[in-house]
Parts: C-alpha cells; structure tokens; sequence
C-alpha cells in the first residue's frame, strides 16, 4: 500500500459523519461520479444527491448518503459539505423504502418533489451498497 493518503471530512450541517484517512473517495457530483485518490488536482465540485464512498486506509469501505453541497479537493483534502448526510448504518432500510415509495407517489412534477424523490433513493442505494 502506498504512503499517500486522503484526509477526509463528511461534513451535515449539524455534525461531522466521518472523518479519517482514506485511500481513495467516490462521489456524484453535477458533472457526473468523480473518483478521488491521493495527488488528485486541486478542484471544487457541485455535490449532488447520491452515495458517497470512502475506502479507508485500513480496508474498510464506509458509505454516506448526501444530499446536494460540495465537494473541494486540495493538498491531499478532501471535504464533502452536505446540508444533510447519513452513514449507511444509520439508515433504516424498510424505512428509506417506504420514503422513497411515499415520494415516488407524489409525483415527480416539481423540483421539490423530485428532490426528495432522489435523496430518498440515495438512502436506499447506501444502505444496499454497505451491504
């Protein structure tokens, strides 16, 4: 394994999700998904609805779902700031269904709808994911 790490921050608006270090990062971003490993160029993304993957340095895989924010890469730095974010563990699965089936439901006919229509499908793909 190499010697070049990621520090990485998942940051709610109400707390840190995860911090550590990290050997590479995935997340969705309004261009499309962006993989990020150590020496990656310095850059700021639009952060969309969707899964955040980390794979830390010991192995491990943890799994985020986000909703929209940013995602800013420098020096080895990696900070994902979301309004919102759940570790999948955190996350009911039978629950994140039924949300995603209640919005689903409702319509996708505005942009709040389809909002919540994506964040809860971002839940569901979390947990599956971890899984």
């Amino acid at each position: 394994m190499s010697d070049a790490l990621l520090h990485v921050e998942l940051v709610a608006a109400d707390r840190v999700v995860w911090s550590g270090e990290a050997t590479m990062v995935i997340a969705r971003t309004s261009e499309g998904d962006l993989g990020v490993l150590p020496g990656h160029e310095s850059m700021l993304a639009v952060l969309v609805e969707g899964v955040v993957e980390v794979r830390a340095d010991g192995g491990e895989v943890w799994v985020a779902a986000v909703d929209a924010g940013f995602l800013s890469v420098a020096d080895d730095r990696v900070s994902i700031l979301s309004e919102q974010a759940e570790m999948s563990h955190e996350i009911d699965l039978e629950r994140a269904r039924h949300d995603l089936e209640r919005a689903q439901s409702e319509g996708e006919d505005d942009d709040e709808a389809l909002e919540a229509v994506r964040r809860a499908e971002a839940r569901v793909r979390a947990v599956e994911r971890a899984g």
